[in-house]
């Protein structure tokens, strides 16, 4: 099955910026995931997730995003989200996921103090 979900990453000092393009739902959290988790085994520790090009997450997606958070966090490192569009705000907010993880208006502000 075609995946709608494109993944790209660049360094940012010594933030790794994630972008994630498409759709972030059940089809394509465990991809996602499995990239998140060898940027980690990379010996990343923070990675800045630039969702400005994310037209959906599912409950599946969120599920993603929260556990590499955590497991950033046992890291001692960190997990921070940006440029949220209007869609993918309001399904932080009414999950409250928009507590449970640092949630920047755009890049600039997230890699301040990161």
């Amino acid at each position: 099955e075609e995946l709608n979900m494109e993944i790209t990453t660049r360094d940012v000092n010594d933030v790794k910026v994630v972008q994630i393009e498409g759709e972030l739902d059940t089809g394509s959290s465990p991809g996602a995931q499995k990239q998140l988790d060898q940027l980690r085994e990379q010996g990343v520790k923070k990675i800045l997730l630039d969702l400005a090009k994310l037209d959906f997450i599912s409950s599946a997606g969120l599920r993603v995003l929260l556990a590499t958070a955590q497991e950033l966090k046992q890291d001692g490192g960190d997990l921070r989200v940006c440029s949220l569009n209007r869609e993918v705000k309001e399904v932080f907010d009414i999950s409250g996921f928009s507590t449970l993880l640092m949630v920047f208006d755009h890049e600039a502000r997230a890699l301040a103090g990161f």
